[in-house]
């Protein structure tokens, strides 16, 4: 969190006026799903993530804390932001994190169990087909969204391009905003 703060006003890491808002819009909100991500990830060992758009580790970073035995890769095409990644990793010891400078399009396929991204794109058929191509066979894609009317109109056209496309509300404690974990799976 200090880092964020530290360097948010040099590399506009995240939209904040506050302390606060930064623990409960952000990092919070990172965390609020857990529980749902955890039980995509269905107990398997081995376990890779992908964070696609990373910007400020969010929610990539506070995933990797919460859950040590996962591997991740922060994905940010970004140099700045990518140092800044780096040096964040450093300062908290994290260990099972990669930082991978780059477009999402230029990582290597068939890597991840899940690929996450917050406040990075809408939903759109170009973004799932990369997102899927990083992912290994039974990969999931878990975005972190907002208002389900919003997520719904971004949604209706994929519905048949999938396998599974499941909106999921969450509580981001002290946060009286509507969230959802969008859940989508490819057709087998």
């Amino acid at each position: 969190m200090k880092e964020i703060e530290l360097f948010n006003g040099a590399y506009g890491l995240v939209s904040v006026n506050n302390t606060d808002e930064l623990i409960i819009r952000h990092i919070l909100d990172s965390l609020a799903p857990l529980r749902i991500i955890l039980r995509l990830l269905d107990e398997k060992s081995g376990i890779r993530i992908a964070d696609a758009g990373s910007g400020a580790g969010l929610p990539g970073i506070p995933l990797a804390i919460a859950l040590p035995d996962c591997e991740f890769t922060l994905i940010e095409k970004m140099g700045r932001r990518a140092g800044f990644l780096l040096n964040t990793k450093a300062v908290l010891g994290l260990s099972n994190v990669i930082i991978e400078e780059g477009e999402l399009e230029k990582t290597a396929p068939g890597q991840f169990d899940l690929v996450t991204f917050r406040a990075f794109k809408p939903l759109e058929p170009k973004l799932l087909k990369t997102l899927f191509r990083a992912c290994r066979n039974e990969g999931i894609i878990a975005a972190y969204k907002g208002r389900r009317e919003k997520i719904e109109a971004e949604t209706a056209p994929l519905e048949k391009l999938y396998e599974k496309l499941e909106t999921i509300a969450y509580t981001t404690p002290f946060l009286d905003e509507e969230r959802h974990l969008v859940v989508i799976r490819p057709k087998q």
